[in-house]
């Protein structure tokens, strides 16, 4: 698990240094990319928009995408919104932890004076 806090811990600090220069206001997208370009001068290895599989009965029934994933381990949603980040981006960031297999997200939220970041784990 110290190599899970410390995943999430760089991770953290990215979003912080992101949210630092750019601010509150832009789409989720350029906080998106501007991780990505982040986390590889930091060395953090990472997906993008990875899909998973979503079975019911052992029966297909859809798929989903994450926003990151970091170092094969923490899930990253990035959020813009303003004021706080509604309990439905957690209730999904847990299913897709559980689709995943995964057992630590993280919940970003960039679209206030402060970056938001909610920590989950499953």
């Amino acid at each position: 698990m110290e190599e899970v806090d410390s995943i999430t811990e760089s991770i953290i600090g990215c979003c912080f240094e992101v949210h630092r220069e750019l601010g509150p206001g832009f789409n989720e997208k350029i906080y998106h990319n501007a991780l990505k370009l982040l986390f590889e001068q930091k060395g953090l290895r990472y997906e993008t928009e990875k899909e998973f599989e979503v079975f019911y009965l052992n029966r297909k029934v859809g798929s989903f995408r994450t926003d990151l994933i970091v170092e094969n381990q923490v899930i990253v949603e990035i959020k813009s919104l303003a004021g706080n980040i509604p309990m439905i981006f957690e209730h999904q960031l847990i299913s897709s932890l559980k689709a995943s297999r995964l057992h630590v997200g993280l919940l970003i939220n960039f679209g206030n004076m402060s970056c938001q970041v909610k920590r989950v784990v499953f």
